[in-house]
C-alpha cells in the first residue's frame, strides 16, 4: 500500500514525519477524571479527543514540562481529599472496600493488589497473586486518590525482582524481562517475609510476559505526572531497569518489520487465541512505553543513546502501524481486489495476503464511517479481529492520527452492541468457535465462545475506552 495513499477520508502517515507532530499522549489525564461519563451511543467528538491531547505543538522534548503534581480524583472516598464534593455511590465505596481488602504487604509496606479477591473459590492457582498488567487499574485508582506510596513500592519491588536470575528449564531469560506476577511468602514463625516470582516457569502454558516491562514503564511515567516527582525514575536503578527493557524489545535481529514479535499467551490475552506473531495490544503498549520512557531517560551519553533509538523505531512503528494494520470501508475494498504473488518493492500486496481469506463476517462488521487497527498483519495472514485494548491503547498513546482515533470511535459507536451490549466493553470480537476453535485454541475449555479471551466481557477495559 503506497505510503501517500488517501484511504476513505484517513490519511496515511508518511515514513518522515517527525516525534513533534505526534499528538503528545498524557497519562495523568487518567487521574484527573472525576468520574466515569460513558453514554451510550455517544460519538467521539472534537472536544472529546482535544482532550487526548495536549496539543501537536508540544514533542517529547518538552514532556517533562507538563507535570500536573499532586493531582487527585473526585472520588469522595473516605481516604481522599477532593476538590469536587458529592455523595458516593454506594457501588463506588464497596469498590474502595474491596480494593483494600486486595491489598498485599510485604513487610509491613504495600505493593500491590492480588489479581482476584474471591472468598467462594477453592482453586485459587495463581490469582491471589499480584500481577504486574492487572495492577496498573489499581495503582492508577490509588494515584487518582492521593496515594502514591503503594504505586511507588511496586514499581521499586518489582524492580528488585527483575534483576533476579531467571531460568526455566536450564534455560536463561533476557536480563530486562519483567515478571508477570509475584507473591508475597508470610513465615508466621520467624516472623519473616519473602517474594516469589514467576517469570513464566509457572504460569499456565510456560509462557513469559511481553507486556510486563511495557507496564512497568507506563505506569512510572504514571507515577511521575500524577505525583511531580521525578527523583524515582532519576533513580540509578530505574534508569537501568528502562534501559534493560528497552535492550530486550529493540535489539536487532532476522525481523524486517519494526513491530516486536510476540508468542501466543505474552500478553493480557495469556492462553493460546491465535495472537502468535505480531498482535495489535503488544504494538500499542510497545509504543507508549518507547514514548514513556524517552522522556523519563537522562541526557547523558548512553541515555541520549537509548532516545536516539527510540526516535527512529518511533518513526518505523508508526508508519507500519498505521499504513498496514489499519482497516476502513476503502481499504477492505483494496485489499478484497488485492493481487497476489506480486514480487519487488512496487508490490502493493507486501504480505501476500489472500483475497479469498478474508471473512464474511468482517462486511457485515465494517460501517461505511469507520475504521479499526485489526489484530495482526504477518506473511500470507491478517488477523481482521477486533482487540479492545490495543485499539484504545492506541489512541491514548497518539499511535492513531487524529483522523484514525476518531474512526475508532465511530466504529465503537456503530457497533456498540456487538462490542459492548449491555455489558463490559468485550476484549475481542467476533469469538472462534466450532472447529476453529478446537485448532486455535486447543480445545482450551476456559476459551469457549464468548469466556474469558475469546470474546468475554471485561468491566477492567472501560477504563481504556473511558478516557
Amino acid at each position: 500500500m503506497d505510503g501517500t495513499k488517501e484511504m476513505g477520508g484517513l490519511r496515511n502517515v508518511s515514513s518522515v514525519c517527525s516525534i513533534s507532530e505526534m499528538d503528545d499522549f498524557d497519562l495523568s489525564r487518567l487521574l484527573d477524571k472525576p468520574k466515569l461519563n460513558i453514554e451510550r451511543q455517544r460519538s467521539f467528538d472534537e472536544r472529546s479527543l482535544s482532550e487526548l491531547s495536549i496539543g501537536l505543538a508540544r514533542g517529547i522534548d518538552t514532556f517533562e514540562t507538563t507535570y500536573s503534581p499532586g493531582g487527585r480524583s473526585g472520588f469522595n472516598t473516605p481516604a481522599s481529599s477532593t476538590r469536587n464534593s458529592f455523595e458516593p455511590h454506594p457501588m463506588v465505596a464497596d469498590a474502595w472496600e474491596a480494593l483494600r481488602r486486595s491489598l498485599v504487604y510485604f513487610r509491613g509496606q504495600p505493593v500491590g493488589t492480588i489479581a482476584a479477591y474471591d472468598h467462594a473459590s477453592e482453586e485459587v492457582l495463581n490469582y491471589d497473586q499480584v500481577f504486574v498488567r492487572d495492577f496498573v487499574p489499581s495503582a492508577l485508582a490509588f494515584l487518582m486518590n492521593g496515594e502514591p506510596d503503594i504505586v511507588k513500592h511496586f514499581l521499586l519491588k518489582t524492580l528488585y525482582l527483575q534483576g533476579w536470575e531467571k531460568r526455566i528449564d536450564r534455560f536463561k531469560l533476557g536480563e530486562g524481562a519483567m515478571p508477570a506476577s509475584f507473591k508475597v511468602l508470610h513465615d508466621p514463625i520467624r516472623k519473616t517475609d519473602s517474594l516469589v516470582a514467576d517469570f513464566g516457569e509457572s504460569a499456565i502454558g510456560r509462557v513469559a510476559p511481553v507486556d510486563s516491562g511495557f507496564w512497568w514503564i507506563i505506569l512510572l511515567r504514571a507515577y511521575t505526572k500524577s505525583t511531580g516527582d521525578l527523583s524515582l525514575a532519576e533513580r540509578p536503578e530505574c534508569q537501568k531497569g528502562m534501559k534493560l527493557i528497552l535492550t530486550l524489545c529493540l535489539s536487532e535481529g532476522f525481523d524486517t518489520f519494526p513491530t516486536l514479535l510476540c508468542a501466543d499467551g505474552c500478553s493480557m490475552i495469556d492462553r493460546r487465541m491465535g495472537i502468535y506473531g505480531y498482535p495489535i495490544e503488544i504494538q500499542a503498549l510497545f509504543f507508549m512505553a518507547l514514548r514513556s520512557a524517552s522522556s523519563m531517560l537522562k541526557h547523558d551519553q548512553e541515555g541520549n543513546e537509548f532516545i536516539e533509538r527510540i526516535v527512529k523505531r518511533l518513526h518505523a512503528l508508526s508508519y507500519h502501524m498505521r499504513s498496514y494494520f489499519w482497516l476502513d470501508f476503502q481499504q477492505l475494498n483494496d485489499i478484497y481486489r488485492y493481487k497476489t504473488e506480486e514480487y519487488s518493492h512496487t508490490a502493493v500486496n507486501k504480505f501476500n495476503v489472500i483475497p479469498d481469506s478474508i471473512p464474511d463476517w468482517v462486511f457485515d462488521f465494517m460501517p461505511i464511517r469507520g475504521g479499526y487497527f485489526i489484530g495482526n498483519v504477518s506473511p500470507a495472514r491478517m488477523d481482521f479481529r477486533w482487540f479492545a485494548l490495543g485499539n484504545c491503547i492506541a489512541i491514548l498513546s497518539s499511535l492513531a492520527t487524529h483522523e484514525q482515533a476518531m474512526a475508532i470511535m465511530d466504529l465503537i459507536e456503530a457497533r456498540w452492541e456487538e462490542l459492548v451490549g449491555e455489558m463490559p466493553l468485550k476484549i475481542a470480537y467476533p469469538a472462534i468457535e466450532s472447529h476453529e476453535w478446537r485448532i486455535v485454541t486447543g480445545c482450551d475449555p476456559k476459551n469457549t465462545r464468548w469466556s474469558y479471551h475469546n470474546g468475554g466481557s471485561w468491566p477492567g477495559l472501560f477504563l481504556v475506552l473511558s478516557v
